[in-house]
This record gives C-alpha cells, structure tokens and sequence, in this order.
C-alpha cells in the first residue's frame, strides 16, 4: 500500500482544540469542520459494538508482540484526536502501531495520525462517519477505517488508496472474517452485535 500523503484544506468554523477541552469533562464532543459538534450518549447496541472490537482485537494486539500473538498496537477507545486545526475527532476507538508510538502519549488532544480508526455507526452520527469523518480520514491519510452499523450488523473495513478509500471487506452477523489490519486472526463478525465469542481468535 502507497504511503498516505495527508493534504489540507479550510475549515468553516472557528472552533479550536481549546474549545473542546474547556467543555466540563462529562460532555463528549468533537469538532467537524471548525463547528463544535456534542456526541449523542452511545445506545445499548453501540456500546456493544464498540466494546466487541475491543473484545475481539484487544487480546491479540493492544500488547508487545511474541508469545503466540502478533501483537504491536495500542488500541484506545474515546480518544481525542487532532488530525488539523478544525478536525478534532473522538473516533469510538483508534489505533496506532507501537513503531509510531512507542509508549502512550498523554498529550489532549493526540496529534498522531491513527493507522487505524473504526467509528460505530448511530443515526445521530451517521452523516459525519459515512460523509465528513469519510472524507477526512482519507484526505488526511488514515490507512485503515472501519465502520461498524448495530442497525444493519454490518462491518466495513476500508484500505487507503490515493483515489479514495477502497472497500476490501464487507460483512454480516454470523460470518468469519480476517480483517485488515489485523488480519492475523479469524473471528466472528457476531461478536459486535451479542454473539458468544468463541474460545479464541484463530491466529494466522
């Protein structure tokens, strides 16, 4: 894969980092094209979502490598995220390689490009994933973003191309998938929306 060349563009708004961080600490939000925008309390079935990826890919990979896993990432929920003045994103969970970051920052926002980003789709948020939060993902050269939507059970893993981000894998409620980039391990698509995990990912 061609390494992503981040390009900017202007900004509507006016909002900066330091509007969202002067918002008491109980309220979720983010900045959308320099507007302050505030993220809806998460519904059961996205938490549950959210809470599957974790469940799925945390064990393998939130670790040093070796030892039967392949670890190499840190992946962390509710992170805010400043991919350029007027994008200040609270991904529902990111990723970045330990090659990049090496030890956890504890800066706020993080203003390391994620390798890897999923958003849990909800119909207060899902213009913003499907349309802006699309769009400057891409623009900015996130590698991998996946969209998950508890409403359809679908996952969609996207892959960063120079033309615009390429759908590789999309899947259903009770299939088997390796997903990008942690397609060292099998697991069940299900496991977003309910399911039982099963006793282990398969590794590669």
């Amino acid at each position: 894969m061609r390494t992503p060349q981040p390009s900017t563009r202007p900004v509507r708004g006016q909002a900066k980092a330091e509007d969202l961080l002067a918002l008491p600490n109980e309220r979720a939000a983010e900045i959308i094209d320099g507007y302050l925008v505030e993220k809806a309390s998460p519904s059961a079935p996205h938490a549950l979502a959210q809470g599957g990826v974790i469940v799925v890919l945390g064990p393998a990979f939130h670790r040093r490598g070796g030892g039967g896993v392949p670890g190499g990432w840190w992946l962390l929920p509710e992170v805010e995220v400043e991919l350029e003045p007027g994008q200040v994103y609270r991904p529902d969970i990111s990723g970045w390689r330990r090659e990049r970051m090496p030890t956890p920052t504890s800066e706020r926002p993080v203003r390391l490009r994620p390798d890897w980003v999923c958003e849990v789709l909800s119909r207060s948020n899902a213009h913003h994933d499907l349309v802006t939060k699309f769009r400057t993902y891409h623009r900015l050269g996130v590698p991998h973003y996946w969209q998950v939507d508890p409403e359809t059970e679908v996952l969609t893993v996207y892959r960063w191309q120079e033309a615009g981000y390429l759908a590789v894998l999309t899947a259903a409620r009770g299939e088997t998938v390796r997903a990008e980039p942690f397609d060292a391990i099998a697991w069940n698509v299900g496991v977003l929306f309910g399911d039982e995990p099963e006793d282990g990912p398969a590794p590669g």
